[in-house]
């Protein structure tokens, strides 16, 4: 019997699709391992997905260089939709020439791991929950491409009561080499991670050292522009190249400080924000600016004893005294780092990696201190400018009040309440008041003597604005208590966490321009709006929300949808348009 030619190009066509999806069936295999055999409600489950192709083909990476390649991409899924990725990280791919594309691909070959971090809601229940874990992905060889295809497995995900024991199981594969996974919130995702991860060193070097330098646009550094000029505005002594020795010992001292906090970090995993947020920190920051400001008033010079100088090798006590203040100026910067830095402290502290982590806090504090290098150098200049001996002292004068105030508006957190409302507002006009009447340094000078008044004026008005009551718009916050946030998050309504704390500026910041707009008010009335007092770091209250919460830093807008699941992390301050952009979105 003879069949006719279209009824066999059927049948062979038909025998290829099933031989082909038979072949994709087993092209790649999956294996899902847990980190643990249980897990708390409201906290995060790490994962690794094993996957290992067939001999001789490959699947596209997460990003294939072209377009009508399809992405491999790691899904979950269940029955209720309670549980989603955090975060997910790709294995490193391989660039290779096929003979069906002129350019290189991006695949995966063999066997491979990716990690992933799943979000474990609040307010599950105690139970066992099944689980789907997708894996994505198209197949191809040398010659062709297959249709996308996907391999799956289901897993059970075991929700403990708070009196039950989570125990760590997997450990061979979650202490190994192939997982490192960043214990990171979502949002992190849109930090600075991603980009030390898609460049090599060099790049990222590169990357911190800008965002060095975008630091000193930030309020928090503005304290080291006087203590700069007043310190090197007296170093006069030698040639220019002295002078920028003498910086070169400043900036570096910034650099080790920062290098030796990203050494802990990555030796321990700790948090920044939390080591620079601490009482005794503050009082030691400003303990070294009374120091310092005693020395703009002539009480003493800055330098080591001669004994101490000639032993170490005859060098002037303006070196040793550059390098001591670098290395305790970085830390005038700290308590209010922006989100840059909070990134960088996540990504240094998951790689674990003491010399990684030295070397891009290194770069970071270099960009910091390259505007104070060349600060230091020309400020070191003045007094050879015309009949600058005249007035310089007076101008150390002005800098050793504000060191001094910089110093109280540090201590303000830890004083009683009466004394942070009207302490620096009153030293502000009694400093101006001593400027204008009493110090007579450098009054025959009328240039001078002109911007001494205009100053002093505008401090005291500056004062009494802050001694005048202000009536101030705010949606209404909530005094965060355990009770207050379980209510809020059983009300179905989106949440507001708003993490601040006294002496951190930029949460000053969002107080008066973003939380105060008339627009911001009226879009957070359907939210239930929380405050978070940080700002007694020892207290163990304060320790125990930095955990829950994950806490890095100040300020901390946490922003909630009415499920309970983080959809933003806001650190840094923002704009009311930024912010309205931001909860206007969420349901």
């Amino acid at each position: 019997m003879k069949f006719r030619t279209s009824t066999f190009l059927i049948i062979l066509l038909s025998v290829k699709l099933f031989a082909q999806f038979v072949m994709e069936e087993d092209l790649v295999k999956l294996k899902v391992f847990l980190s643990q055999d249980k897990v708390h409600p409201g906290t995060q489950l790490k994962t690794a997905v094993r996957f290992i192709i067939e001999d001789t083909w490959h699947i596209n990476s997460n990003k294939p260089k072209e377009d009508y390649l399809i992405p491999t991409e790691l899904i979950i899924t269940s029955d209720n939709q309670a549980f989603n990725f955090a975060q997910v990280n790709y294995p490193a791919a391989k660039d290779i020439t096929f003979d069906f594309s002129e350019t290189p691909l991006s695949v995966y070959e063999g066997e491979a791991y990716i990690s992933g971090l799943i979000n474990v809601p609040e307010e599950l229940k105690p139970g066992e929950y099944k689980v789907k874990i997708t894996l994505n992905y198209q197949a191809c060889n040398n010659a062709t491409c297959l249709a996308p295809a996907s391999a799956e497995e289901e897993i059970t995900i075991v929700v403990a009561g708070k009196d039950q024991t989570v125990m760590d199981i997997n450990k061979e594969v979650f202490s190994s080499q192939v997982f490192n996974l960043p214990e990171t919130e979502p949002a992190s995702k849109e930090g600075s991670s991603d980009n030390f991860e898609s460049g090599g060193l060099f790049l990222s070097l590169l990357i911190v050292f800008l965002g060095g330098l975008a630091l000193n646009l930030t309020p928090c550094v503005y304290p080291l522009i006087p203590i700069t000029i007043g310190y090197f505005g007296g170093q006069s002594e030698g040639s220019t190249g002295r002078l920028a020795s003498l910086g070169v010992l400043y900036v570096l001292g910034m650099a080790i400080t920062y290098s030796t906090i990203g050494v802990i970090t990555a030796l321990s995993g700790a948090v920044f924000g939390s080591l620079m947020q601490n009482t005794y920190v503050l009082a030691g920051i400003a303990l070294v600016l009374v120091l310092l400001s005693l020395s703009m008033f002539g009480v003493y010079e800055f330098k080591l004893p001669d004994s101490l100088v000639a032993k170490a090798g005859g060098a002037k006590g303006g070196l040793f005294g550059a390098l001591f203040m670098g290395l305790t100026m970085g830390i005038v910067a700290a308590p209010c780092i922006g989100p840059f830095v909070l990134g960088l402290v996540t990504y240094v502290g998951a790689k674990g990696d003491p010399l990684y982590g030295f070397m891009m806090f290194f770069f970071l504090a270099l960009g910091l201190g390259l505007p104070y290098l060349v600060l230091a150098i020309f400020s070191g200049k003045i007094k050879k400018l015309p009949r600058a001996g005249f007035w310089m002292e007076a101008v150390k004068h002005i800098f050793g009040f504000v060191l001094i105030g910089m110093a109280l508006y540090f201590l303000i957190p830890v004083l009683p309440g009466i004394l942070q409302k009207y302490l620096l507002p009153v030293y502000m006009i009694l400093s101006a008041v001593y400027l204008l009447f009493l110090d007579k340094s450098a009054s025959n000078v009328k240039g001078f003597r002109l911007v001494k008044i205009t100053v002093s004026l505008i401090v005291i008005a500056a004062a009494v604005y802050l001694l005048i009551p202000q009536q101030k718009n705010s949606p209404q916050w909530s005094h965060f208590t355990n009770e207050v946030y379980t209510a809020s998050l059983s009300s179905n309504q989106p949440v507001i966490i708003d993490f601040y704390a006294d002496w951190c500026i930029p949460c000053k910041e969002l107080d008066a321009f973003t939380f105060s707009d008339s627009r911001v008010i009226a879009e957070t009335k359907r939210f239930n709006a929380i405050k978070v007092d940080m700002t007694n770091s020892l207290s163990p209250e304060t320790e125990a929300l930095r955990d829950k919460f994950k806490i890095v830093g100040m300020p901390t807008v946490l922003v909630l949808n009415s499920s309970g699941e983080e959809v933003k992390r806001i650190t840094g301050f923002v704009t009311a348009e930024e912010f309205l952009s931001v909860i206007s979105s969420v349901q």
